[in-house]
């Protein structure tokens, strides 16, 4: 699968270009016991970029999700994929005492990259002063899809402050959350419960922000007793405007964005990874305010595809 796409599948937005792609950028980070190593890509080409942050599942890294972060940069974006605490390349220890707040972490990197733009910007070759900093998204996957509501405003209990505090950004005005955590409660497993607090009881009322969720209609977690449906939750329990997009038939890896050719994949599905790739784009290009013809085109295309349904409010 490649980062670029032909005219026909790619209807609107800018033509694919070639990326820059820097790796490891090292952003000092006192208090937090480890230096932040990001991944920075962008368009070779082109003024005006807008800014994408992602936010890895639990154990990833900045090298995975290529086929989401490679195609995002490749039409347009700056890509940023901090490498957070849980990252099976950290190996943090079991009993570290950090491990409760993993959650909270992991949305302190996100706006640690944020803070430093200037460094991060001036990292890669030839991108300084064509980045567009007023146009400022988010996205993530599972986890980090979590970790991207926190910062459109899903509040969570600190399992241990007891609060539910706001930890939003106001510098991130939309995002994508892809298979990201339900409704927390009686609709959690005993092993959610007692392994990550942090999914006890999140209020999606305060996520008002534009946002993308996308959910596998197959994606059985060990979370939650509801199945596949849990992963809806963000889109219905909060405030408009909001979009889902259910693809039928996918897993929690959704087809296959998590990297090229990686093993855990249970559903390889390229086209279904295509369908994210596009759709995705045009919504951010929506939402950030660049253009809307790509988003009505994905809609209407949504409207007679038999890979997955599109619903809006």
């Amino acid at each position: 699968m490649s980062a670029t796409d032909t005219p026909a599948a790619n209807p609107a937005g800018p033509a694919a270009a070639p990326v820059v792609s820097v790796k490891p950028v090292v952003l000092p980070a006192p208090g937090r016991a480890e230096d932040l190593r990001l991944r920075i890509s962008a368009p070779a080409t082109g003024n005006g970029l807008p800014v994408l942050l992602f936010s890895h599942g639990y154990g990833s890294s900045l090298d995975g999700y290529g086929p989401l972060t490679d195609y995002w940069a490749a039409h347009g974006f700056v890509v940023i994929q901090p490498t957070h605490l849980d990252s099976r390349t950290v190996g943090l220890p079991e009993d570290d005492p950090r491990r409760p707040r993993l959650w909270r972490r992991r949305v302190q990197d996100m706006k640690l990259v944020l803070d430093r733009l200037d460094e991060l910007e001036a990292a890669v070759p030839g991108l300084a002063g064509r980045v567009d900093r007023g146009r400022v998204a988010a996205a993530g996957h599972s986890f980090g899809g979590q970790t991207t509501g926190v910062l459109l405003g899903l509040r969570l209990l600190d399992p241990e402050s007891g609060a539910k505090e706001d930890l939003s950004d106001a510098r991130v005005t939309a995002g994508v959350l892809l298979a990201a955590a339900g409704r927390g409660g009686a609709d959690l497993t005993p092993f959610a419960v007692q392994n990550l607090p942090w999914l006890k009881a999140p209020d999606f009322g305060y996520l008002a922000k534009p946002a993308l969720v996308i959910a596998g209609d197959k994606d059985e977690l060990p979370l939650s007793v509801r199945g596949p449906e849990w992963m809806t939750d963000p889109y219905h329990l909060s405030p408009a405007p909001k979009s889902l997009l259910t693809l039928y038939g996918a897993e929690h890896s959704l087809g296959g964005i998590t990297g090229y050719e990686i093993r855990e994949t249970t559903d390889e599905h390229p086209e279904r990874v295509a369908l994210i790739q596009r759709t995705t784009l045009a919504y951010l290009r929506h939402a950030l305010g660049i253009e809307d013809d790509g988003w009505t085109a994905a809609q209407e295309a949504l409207s007679r595809n038999e890979l997955g349904r599109l619903e809006s409010k």
